[in-house]
């Protein structure tokens, strides 16, 4: 349980010893079993921790402790690729296959028209659970683009936003073609470095010098156990998933793209247009709940709080869970890792208190059913529905509308399907089980919506999944 920062004309604001006490209160309320906080207000960084990195060894939680970033990561891919865009070396309306001449999938139209500018904003149709292990050699992002030439995609490019992983190892594929790099030396180079996030890095071997969190998982509501592995993601995974830092590495970060692309050393970054452009709304999302966005930009999910605009991402990996919130009109951000247990939960309770404090932000409420849900026809919903690793069968028991969720093909030993019945929130929005407090607060957001060509679909974390059958 401990603390530091840097006390200066932001110390009025911002009360330690009371948030202190409850990151404590509410880490051991939700069964987290460790957690740091960074958070920027004032022009100050200020760091606080709680609990355990690893409830096997006991080893406390310090605010210099590396955490896994999971889906962060992509933030980082995202910048270094708009710092390619700021040299020339990219246009973000290119095809894709104008850079990668190698790039290919399923569909020969979309092989020819995915841009850039969609893979940053999740709207090219690619999958995001395609799982290949391409090894640990510097080549394994070329061999991982290599392999994805057969993978079906969600929907067609432009129709719908469906989160990509796959899409954002390819950009990280065009970041070394274009440096000559691998990624993760590119990362280092062009943005770690800059900005000195000297506890900033992508490989397993560097975590090892650091202070490392572990992965906790668990049945919700018992105390979660140290996973069965650190990190089993591939390396081709890097770009989309793995990126590893402390809490005030991620905040630094965010305070470049708050502060207009300069670093706090006055070090310029990006262009000022540039950080604008990837703050602008690319697409709105059917999902207003699963990451509390309302839209998307190139890399940033995007909020719209009462008028009140912010910018933000959310991250997984096995038992670790970050999030990250930054109000540029207040200065304002925060970065939450945590390493397993209700973070989900954690990470509600807290930023509610403190968006609300320090930046006059309103989060909205839990999703949730109504007391009195409408009565829907569920009917037209009836159906099976597929995407690349995933099969939702969405029927009816005793009367009450029912979805099964499962993982198959290369992702079928994921996790255990998923059963839930569904309660209406609105003529196309229903409120499931939930997959877990780490995940949802209470009701997990399930949506039914067509793609321009009238084809139905099912979206579930925010990813398509168009009707089979």
């Amino acid at each position: 349980m401990t603390y530091n920062g840097k006390i200066g004309d932001g110390a009025a604001a911002f009360d330690l010893t009371h948030w202190q006490q409850r990151l404590d209160e509410l880490r051991i309320a939700y069964r987290v079993p460790g957690a740091t906080l960074a958070v920027l207000t004032g022009g100050n960084i200020y760091e606080l921790a709680s609990g355990v990195l690893h409830r096997g060894t006991g080893v406390e939680a310090t605010t210099d402790s590396v955490f896994q970033l999971g889906s962060i990561a992509k933030i980082y891919t995202a910048t270094l690729v708009m710092k390619l865009v700021d040299s020339g070396a990219l246009d973000l309306d290119v095809p894709v296959k104008k850079v990668l001449p190698e790039f290919e999938v399923a569909d020969e139209e979309a092989t020819n028209t995915i841009t850039v500018r969609q893979l940053l904003s999740h709207t090219s149709g690619l999958t995001c659970d395609f799982n290949y292990n391409s090894g640990r050699g510097d080549d394994c992002l070329a061999r991982y683009v290599e392999a994805c030439k057969g993978v079906a995609l969600d929907c067609p490019p432009g129709t719908a936003t469906s989160y990509s992983g796959i899409g954002y190892t390819v950009l990280g594929r065009i970041a070394e073609v274009l440096t000559g790099l691998t990624w993760d030396e590119a990362l280092k180079k062009l943005l770690l470095s800059p900005l000195g996030l000297t506890r900033t890095m992508t490989l397993p071997e560097e975590v090892l010098r650091f202070r490392a969190a572990m992965g906790h998982l668990g049945k919700a509501g018992e105390e979660p156990e140290p996973a069965f592995s650190w990190d089993p993601m591939p390396r081709s995974q890097g770009p989309g998933g793995r990126v590893c830092a402390t809490a005030a590495d991620v905040v630094r970060l965010a305070q470049m793209h708050m502060n207009s692309g300069i670093a706090p050393d006055g070090t310029r970054v990006l262009r000022a247009e540039t950080v604008a452009a990837m703050q602008q709304c690319e697409v709105i999302v059917p999902d207003k709940w699963t990451v509390s966005s309302d839209g998307w930009g190139l890399g940033w999910t995007l909020y719209d709080w009462d008028g009140i605009r912010g910018f933000g991402h959310d991250g997984a990996s096995i038992g670790q869970y970050g999030y990250l919130r930054a109000v540029p009109e207040a200065g304002v951000a925060i970065a939450l890792l945590t390493n397993g247990g209700g973070a989900r939960m954690l990470y509600a309770a807290l930023f509610r208190e403190l968006l609300d404090e320090l930046a006059g932000v309103k989060m909205p409420e839990a999703f949730a059913p109504a007391a009195q849900p409408p009565v829907v026809d569920f009917t037209p919903y009836i159906g099976t529905y597929k995407r690349e690793g995933v099969i939702i069968t969405v029927t009816e028991r005793e009367g009450k509308p029912h979805l099964v969720y499962e993982f198959v093909d290369g992702m079928k030993d994921l996790s255990p399907p998923l059963e839930m019945e569904l309660v209406p929130v609105s003529d196309t929005v229903f409120a499931g089980a939930g997959a877990g407090p780490s995940f949802n607060e209470a009701w997990m957001p399930v949506i039914f919506s067509k793609l321009p060509d009238g084809t139905l679909y099912c979206y579930i974390g925010l990813r398509v999944a168009p009707k089979a059958s």
